[in-house]
């Protein structure tokens, strides 16, 4: 039987599918959409059964070819580009192909675990509830994961396997360099760091100083935990936010970064006053659109079981930063 990982080759796919493969399970079909190599890399170490384009697999699965011989999907596969501008593609990619995969999963009774994204609460005014009312998203990408939330809350009530969700909040960690622009900042600081001696953050918005804009950062490594405990343990469905619970600001983290890096330890005031922090001003693109305060609530993730300890930044990225040197 087969598990099916879609993003395979992607930041979060390629970790879970290398977390597998550690559990003994090598039975995997890696579905992807491969038009951009360069997060090929990330499959190579990786033990699998087979790989098939996205495209090719959802025709596959719709015209009965997988029919009984497939154990669990984890749906992994997205357009995670929160500033992108083509909403059809977003739309097709991230809510109509996630209910397609949703829709055969409920009719062959197999379990399906997916992303979504703590995107959906956009600027979090509301908190970060997995409920209603406080989900407001500000792009394309947050309505995307919204409204198959929304859709997996319909199926929920009558569902016939495992339907379980997971609101990522600011994910970082190892084989994310493909993703551009779109890595994340542990990611872009380092490598600031490396090419110019400096790390430059946003100045001040939504009543913050300069780099203190606070985001619940979350190594991969313990996304790909949550994921395997609910693989574990089918009785498990819902929505279920995937964070810390911890916002800390960008100032730690730029600081966890120069920390592993040279081996020293300084906060941010004196790494600025170095100049070794650069504070600069925000893209008027993203300006309206950036959330600066994100904070996971755990409530619901804990109640279904999960008590796992999450890294915290200076752990995280200290992780982060030997995993890249050993590279």
């Amino acid at each position: 039987m087969l598990h099916v990982v879609t993003g395979a080759a992607g930041f979060i796919g390629s970790r879970l599918v290398a977390a597998l493969n550690r559990q003994g399970v090598s039975e995997i079909l890696a579905v992807d959409n491969l038009e951009n190599v360069d997060k090929l890399p990330n499959l190579a170490a990786c033990e699998i059964e087979d790989y098939l384009d996205k495209r090719q697999f959802i025709a596959r699965l719709e015209a009965g070819q997988f029919d009984g011989a497939i154990e669990a999907v984890l749906h992994q596969g997205a357009c995670s580009d929160t500033m992108a501008a083509d909403g059809r593609y977003v739309m097709e990619n991230n809510y109509r192909y996630s209910r397609s995969l949703l829709d055969w999963c409920q009719e062959e009774e197999v379990p399906l675990l997916y992303a979504s994204s703590a995107a959906v609460y956009g600027a979090g005014a509301a908190g970060f509830r997995e409920a209603r009312e406080c989900e407001a998203p500000l792009n394309v990408y947050g309505y995307s994961k919204f409204l198959f939330d929304q859709y997996v809350r319909r199926v929920l009530p009558g569902r016939t396997a495992q339907i379980a969700g997971f609101r990522y909040f600011n994910v970082y960690g190892p084989n994310e360099a493909h993703k551009g622009r779109m890595a994340s900042v542990a990611y872009h600081a380092w490598n600031q760091l490396a090419a110019e001696g400096r790390v430059k953050l946003f100045v001040g918005s939504g009543g913050y100083g300069d780099g203190e804009q606070r985001r619940d950062f979350i190594h991969v490594d313990d996304v790909v935990k949550v994921n395997l405990h609910f693989l574990e343990h089918r009785e498990l469905s819902g929505i279920f936010n995937c964070g810390t619970g911890r916002a800390q600001s960008f100032n730690e983290l730029a600081a966890a970064v120069i920390s592993a890096a040279r081996g020293t330890r300084a906060g941010a005031a004196e790494l600025a006053a170095q100049k070794l922090i650069e504070y600069i001003p925000f893209p008027p693109q993203l300006a309206a659109r950036y959330q600066s305060f994100t904070e996971a609530d755990l409530t619901q993730l804990r109640a279904a079981g999960y008590d796992g300890e999450f890294m915290d930044v200076a752990q995280g990225v200290a992780a982060y930063v030997k995993e890249r040197l050993q590279a």
